[in-house]
């Protein structure tokens, strides 16, 4: 009898490939019956004999755009032979090219809403609007885990769960898919940080990196992603982008992927290395594959039917996209009233209530009639992160215009800045020495040396606003606004790096002596000529900030009040509390009124040291451009909060699966360890019996549900698990039903000891209930052993739980699981 692993092994490669291909079935795949041995159509092939050494080359590397849009790679195409040039663009949130785009949520928001259906709709605008806007690539989605709350990218990925996020990847592709745009599922593998992304040497075994980094990936793969794109850092040893272990052995081989793989930006490390590994494409130049490759192709160390081999991936998956015969459909306008739709849809479905104290929400009745508005981003829109998810959208509105349009002309809703995040005016400063708004001409240079008066020992924050080159300025001779590290600063572009005119931010906070300091600024005009402001707060400046926020909330029935942390691609978060003195702002404001509703615009999971004494906090993440309406929709009770948490939020820095241990972050050498094992997120709090502030899947409802019956019953491949929900409140809610699935007494093997295995997203109006079945698949059943190279069915008696968070079990049953032998079934 054939070893059931292998047997299973070679069904599961075969079920893959099936998947593939029926994903590339439709207006975007080619014929089936006109493929070759290769795998590709005969007119890849022709095409392929008829393209010379240099123009093949040209296919698999980036150039500059002659005509940009402003988008972020372009690849050229061969006029010569009707092969058209790619562009391809940004697109985590949103299109990121010069012109409007819609601003869409963030994806970890998409996430919190827990529906696949959801995510597709959301790739739909984006693939459309990637047309629209001459794009033919989309850099997206993003789907490495949540493993360290620092992660400067968390907001541009999904989850914690690889279960959650292989459900919402795929489904993102194939909406972004469905509108005739490639999409690039990013960053193949491990790129869960931005500290030493460039170098750090990950190290995972491999039944963790298969059952958890790699699920999404695979589901990516089966819903027919046209491109896959290798990550900066290094996989056990060798930098992903040439790392045949994960692009040949599992990539190609295991899943049978058949579109191209291209390099992150500057990711690519190698010529032969990188392309006998699997890489194709060298982004967004040609440093290893133009000339390097080309002489490695004449001086016979490299064959030439490499070139063929990936030039082919390239042609195939722009004939699936009727790139190549011009059967493409034709670019479709703009839909900006759908994209708002959407986001709006997306923002509201997301919203997730942490905490809500005494039914301090909705706002209903008296206290709806005179609310403060607290927070610098309660008066500007909080739409974006930095770096490439970043998009500008046409028309935003903010939170304070939103609240009070809902509130009603008889409410009042009042404005206190709370904590000034672009600075006051610079004071005592010299004639001629305008700090707001000087403008330096272009090719001029412009110098200010001369004393600045501290009249007492203070803490000073100095901003400077620029449009161009960013002035140098210095302070006693130290450096006011070094460079960045790693990336940061030219990947700013989120909501504290801009000032509300789009002038540049830069900042930093100082102890200052009393008397006499020097202050010397030098700035160049450059060729288009620039503005600067030089500003500053002071320890005076906060608490009078302050005290305002406090006179307007004693004054207020409801207070509500935003907190912002801005994040972006090039650089970690250095902690989980808020920046700035925004805890000692809600601690203050909280004080003065219970009712105080704090918003977090917050990339990921945060410390509250204030929660006690609040009256309810909604988490809004990165809310995209219809985020105000979404966020006054959901304070008023117009609908209810229906996000869920994707990520646990810890109790404080020093409780979370890396804290503490350098090895497992940042790294300590340049190797950072996954010594946690299968033990990621939730599943690391169940394991150490740590508390965490707050759950995965935690949320909260405006109204109460109450779940029983349940059954467990074997299905098909796997598990029935069926109860019942019902709404036993008064108004209609969602809840977000989460089935979670204990260990195998039958294997050896590392498990979790509670795990995600299904969910389902319920709205129901007061009194209805509704019986639901979620199914528990092979896959989320199976552990990867090593030892045999495959998945194998974690048998015998395996406890199964339904609840409403990683902690909260409401209903406790068991399922028996057979072999497939033992279950006669092949």
């Amino acid at each position: 009898m054939p070893d059931p692993v292998s047997r299973r092994s070679a069904l599961r490669r075969l079920a893959g490939a099936v998947a593939v291909a029926a994903a590339a079935t439709g207006p975007f795949a080619a014929p089936a019956d006109a493929r070759t041995a290769t795998g590709a159509s005969r007119r890849v092939e022709d095409l392929l004999a008829r393209l010379t050494l240099d123009e093949k080359i040209g296919l698999l590397h980036g150039a500059d755009d002659p005509h940009s849009l402003g988008q972020a790679g372009y690849v050229p195409g061969v006029p010569r032979l009707a092969v058209p040039a790619l562009r391809l663009a940004d697109g985590p949130a949103g299109v990121r090219v010069t012109e409007h785009a819609t601003a869409l949520p963030a994806p970890v928001l998409l996430a919190a809403a827990f529906d696949p259906a959801l995510a597709r709709e959301y790739g739909e605008v984006i693939g459309r609007e990637g047309r629209a806007l001459g794009q033919d690539v989309l850099l997206s989605p993003m789907v490495n885990l949540i493993r360290t709350p620092y992660a400067g990218r968390n907001y541009e990925t999904f989850s914690e769960d690889p279960l959650l996020s292989a459900d919402l990847v795929a489904e993102e592709i194939r909406g972004i898919q469905s509108q005739g745009l490639i999409a690039t599922v990013k960053h193949f593998a491990l790129n869960n940080q931005e500290q030493d992304r460039m170098s750090v040497d990950v190290r995972i075994a491999q039944q963790p990196l298969r059952e958890l980094e790699f699920r999404a990936f695979e589901a990516a793969v089966a819903a027919g992603a046209g491109a896959v794109m290798g990550a900066y850092n290094k996989v056990n040893g060798t930098f992903a982008c040439e790392n045949k272990p994960i692009l040949g052995d599992v990539l190609r081989g295991d899943w049978g992927f058949d579109g191209w793989v291209m390099s992150d930006w500057q990711a690519a490390h190698s010529t032969a290395a990188a392309l006998t590994a699997g890489l194709d494409m060298e982004m967004p130049s040609g440093d290893h594959f133009a000339d390097a490759l080309k002489q490695a192709v004449r001086s016979r160390s490299l064959p030439e039917a490499l070139v063929d081999r990936s030039a082919r991936r390239v042609l195939s998956v722009m004939e699936r996209f009727g790139l190549l015969d011009g059967s493409a459909p034709a670019r479709p306008e703009r839909d900006p009233r759908a994209g708002a739709r959407t986001a709006l849809k997306v923002a509201k479905a997301g919203a997730t209530l942490l905490h809500n104290r005494h039914a301090t929400l909705p706002l209903t009745g008296q206290v709806a009639h005179h609310i403060a508005v607290i927070g610098p981003t309660g008066a500007i829109p909080f739409v974006s992160g930095g770096g490439s998810a970043h998009v500008v959208a046409a028309h935003v509105r903010s939170p304070l215009d939103a609240l009070r349009v809902r509130a009603g002309e008889d409410a009042r809703v009042s404005y206190a800045l709370g904590e000034d995040i672009f600075g006051k005016p610079l004071p005592g400063a010299s004639p001629g020495a305008d700090f707001e708004g000087r403008h330096i001409a272009p090719g001029a240079t412009w110098t200010y040396d001369a004393p600045l008066t501290v009249d007492e020992p203070d803490e000073w924050t100095f901003y400077i606003h620029y449009s161009g080159d960013r002035p140098k300025a210095s302070l006693d001779g130290t450096e006011l606004f070094p460079p960045a590290p790693g990336l940061g600063e030219s990947f700013a572009g989120g909501f504290v790096s801009a000032a509300p005119d789009g002038l540049a931010v830069r900042r930093r906070t100082l102890d200052l002596d009393a008397g006499p300091h020097r202050l010397r600024i030098t700035a160049k005009g450059g060729d288009k000529g620039q503005v600067f402001r030089l500003r500053r707060t002071t320890g005076a400046t906060r608490a009078a900030d302050v005290a305002e926020a406090v006179r307007a909330a004693r004054a207020a029935a409801s207070v509500v009040l935003f907190a912002y942390e801005d994040a972006t691609e090039g650089a970690d978060r250095t902690g989980l509390a808020l920046p700035g003195h925004q805890n000692e702002l809600i601690e203050a404001v909280a004080a003065a009124n219970s009712r105080t509703t704090v918003v977090l615009n917050t990339s990921s999971s945060t410390t509250m040291p204030w929660l006690d004494h609040t009256g309810a906090v909604l988490q809004m993440y990165y809310p995209g451009q219809e985020g105000a309406e979404a966020t006054a929709a959901v304070l008023f009770g117009d609908c209810d909060p229906g996000g869920r948490l994707t990520q646990t939020f810890p109790a404080s820095d020093t409780l979370h699966p890396v804290a503490g241990d350098p090895h497992r972050y940042p790294g300590v050498d340049g190797t950072e360890e996954y010594s946690e094992g299968v033990h990621l997120g939730y599943r690391w709090y169940e394991a150490e019996g740590v508390a965490p502030l707050f759950p995965f899947g935690h949320g909260l409802s405006y109204t109460t549900f109450e779940y029983s019956g349940l059954t467990v019953r074997p299905d098909d491949d796997g598990l029935a698990v069926g109860f019942t929900v019902r709404n036993t409140g008064s108004r209609t809610g969602t809840t977000v039903a989460q089935v979670y699935l204990g260990p195998s007494p039958d294997l050896s093997l590392d498990q979790a000891h509670r795990a995600l295995a299904g969910y389902r997203r319920l709205e129901l109006e007061p009194g209805r209930a509704r019986r639901v079945t979620v199914r528990v698949s092979t896959r989320s059943l199976s552990s990867w052993d090593p030892a045999r190279h495959g998945w194998v069915l974690g048998t015998g008696t395996r406890e199964v739980t339904v609840g409403v968070s990683a902690r909260e079990q409401r209903l406790t049953g068991r399922g028996r699981v057979r072999s497939h032998e033992a279950a006669g079934r092949p």
